[in-house]
């Protein structure tokens, strides 16, 4: 089944239950991605960005709707989708370049079956020694290959777990808020860093993020996940997409970007669109002026007319 979109959400809905009653956290989501595309995402604390990068992922299931990679329906985790969390996900007893081949060397490679086969273990890991020092390398991290993660900054550590993610070539990079444990600097280097490998591989990345300078910064397209939006119901309940636009400055953008009058105006807009409460639009309202957006609304919400596609 083919598709132009690597990453689709048809009517997605998702609820958890809980001790007061079953709470929706994700209400009615249309999403369409196009391959290459650099996706970023921001949302008030607690309207589901990671919930909505879990489905990605295929850890979760929606509770109604589908999610769909390559025209095909997410199910569980794979190879297809690479994920990087904010917390550096290497083990701490391997080195730096065991840490990146681990993921090549689990997948074709069961513990029995190395010690049924040394020396075609031994040819393969081989291949994947070298494969992984090439890609270290490229990241600057040459002279890292035999390091423990403690013996790294915080910044070399987030490249290694970005390398580790990358070197099996998903279809999707899913990375939830990876910069919000670094300093301003090392944050700045690794959002160069990442548009650096985009510009490489021309891969599709999903980030999530609070910050609205890196959003705006790094992203070819803003989404704003929000539960601060009104219908005409009495009341709403879970996050819709109310920002769904094309970030204007071309892209990958160069560093001054960050210090234009024109970014200040943008934030303003953003910070409206969807992060504050006092401003909450109606669901007619929401920016929705990407070419591939989906307009999610219900009869009910809407008032009278169908759900626009």
């Amino acid at each position: 089944m083919s598709s132009d979109f690597i990453l689709e959400f048809h009517d997605v809905y998702k609820s958890y239950d809980d001790l007061s009653g079953t709470k929706l956290v994700l209400n009615d989501i249309d999403l369409q991605v196009r391959k290459g595309e650099f996706i970023t995402l921001l949302g008030p604390s607690g309207c589901g960005k990671s919930t909505m990068l879990r489905l990605i992922l295929g850890s979760e299931k929606p509770s109604k709707g589908t999610v769909m990679i390559d025209g095909l329906p997410a199910e569980g985790p794979s190879r297809d989708r690479g994920i990087v969390y904010q917390k550096y996900s290497l083990f701490p007893h391997l080195t730096v370049l065991d840490n990146v081949i681990f993921g090549l060397d689990l997948e074709q490679f069961s513990q029995f079956s190395r010690y049924l086969q040394p020396a075609k273990y031994r040819r393969e890991r081989k291949k994947h020694q070298e494969r992984g020092a090439a890609m270290l390398e490229r990241m600057g991290l040459g002279h890292a290959l035999y390091k423990y993660p403690h013996q790294l900054s915080g910044g070399m550590r987030q490249r290694v777990a970005i390398a580790q993610a990358m070197i099996m070539e998903p279809k999707i990079l899913l990375m939830d808020e990876p910069f919000g444990a670094l300093d301003d600097n090392s944050r700045t280097d690794m959002q160069l860093f990442i548009l650096e490998q985009w510009e490489r591989t021309h891969m599709t990345v999903f980030f999530v993020t609070h910050d609205l300078v890196e959003a705006l910064f790094l992203g070819s397209r803003l989404l704003v996940l929000s539960q601060y939006y009104t219908t005409a119901k009495d009341h709403n309940e879970g996050s819709k997409i109310v920002t769904d636009r094309e970030v204007p400055g071309g892209f990958p953008k160069p560093t001054s970007f960050k210090n234009s009058p024109h970014l200040k105006e943008l934030l303003n807009e953003v910070r409206r669109s969807g992060l504050d409460p006092e401003f909450a639009r109606h669901i007619t309202e929401f920016d929705l002026s990407h070419r591939d957006a989906m307009r999610t609304v219900t009869p009910e919400e809407w008032g009278n007319g169908q759900k626009e596609q």
